[in-house]
Parts: structure tokens; C-alpha cells; sequence
């Protein structure tokens, strides 16, 4: 089951710590990750973001909307395909949910915790639009590497440009 196969951290405030000591020395201070699970709601709901300056950026949440259209197509799929469950998750998210910064908590979680255990070349290149984030505000990324990329961002979504956008302006690029 996904659920299963999702990466493993012991606490939010190890976890938040190890991704802000990444951050580029421009930003430290600037950026801040949050997260929260509602654990009396039977849905196991939850949410984090990624602030800059105390305000929010982007909000990765799963409330009864997205839960009612992910089940929809989720179910389309499992009905006009014989795929396994994993393929039709990755399916969902790569070219849709992750497109459009649709994504819960729990899909920030697994990317952070998968994030501390790449290189920092895989990150940058990778289809996992999260792993791009973090590392546009890594401190690992030079100004010559932001100059380098900067046509091949240009192609993605607008909720991932920001953030190099914001590590350019920081970086007086």
C-alpha cells in the first residue's frame, strides 16, 4: 500500500531543522516550513507550507474536495487501466497533481525526507517538482548553477518558479 511505502521521519522539529540548515545563507531566516496533522479528524487531514518573510507561499493540504476529486480519478483509473496502485498514484500526481501544486501534506513530508537523501544534481534535474524547490534554496546550488538553469525553470510550473525567483532576488541575480 502507498501509505506503506512512504518515507519515515522521527519528529517534525528534526526534520524542519535538517531542511533550514540547508538553506542558502541569503534566505536563512527568511524561509520556514510548517506542518501540522489534524489528529482527531478520522481523514487524518493535515497541512504544511513553505513561508517566506512569515507569509505563506504555497500550502500543500488535503481537505474533502481534493479527497472527493483524487478518489474520482483514482477510481477512473483503476477502471480504464490494469495498473498496479503505486503507478496509478505516481501517474496522478507526476502529470497532474504535481503540475498544478495540488498536493498533501503527506506527499511534502515524503519529498522532504527523500530530499536529505539525494544529491544534489538528482534534485535539480528530477521530475519531483518538490525536490527542485528545496534545492533552489539549498546552499549546495551557486549563483553560476542558478544562472545555468535559468531557461531550463522557464518550462516548469509557475508555484516552482517562484522559488527560484526568490533565490535569484536573494542572490542579487
Amino acid at each position: 500500500m502507498i501509505s506503506e511505502q512512504r518515507s519515515k521521519y522521527k519528529s517534525w522539529s528534526d526534520l524542519k531543522k535538517q531542511m533550514s540548515d540547508l538553506l542558502c545563507y541569503s534566505l536563512k531566516g527568511r524561509i520556514s516550513y510548517f506542518y501540522t496533522r489534524y489528529h482527531k479528524d478520522s481523514g487524518s487531514f493535515g497541512r504544511a507550507t513553505i513561508n517566506l518573510d512569515k507569509n505563506e507561499l504555497i500550502s500543500f493540504s488535503w481537505d474533502v474536495g481534493i479527497d472527493i476529486q483524487w478518489n474520482d480519478e483514482y477510481r477512473a483509473c483503476i477502471e480504464n487501466q490494469n495498473i498496479d496502485q503505486e503507478t496509478i498514484h505516481n501517474t496522478l500526481m507526476n502529470e497532474k497533481w504535481m503540475q498544478q501544486g495540488t498536493l498533501c501534506h503527506h506527499d511534502f513530508l515524503e519529498a522532504a525526507t527523500t530530499y536529505l537523501r539525494i544529491d544534489i544534481s538528482t534534485a535539480l534535474n528530477s521530475d519531483n517538482y518538490f525536490f527542485r524547490v528545496f534545492a533552489y534554496m539549498d546552499r549546495r546550488v551557486g549563483k553560476r548553477t542558478l544562472i545555468k538553469i535559468k531557461d531550463e525553470v522557464e518550462t516548469l510550473p509557475e508555484w516552482v518558479k517562484q522559488f527560484y525567483r526568490i533565490r535569484c532576488e536573494a542572490e542579487g541575480l
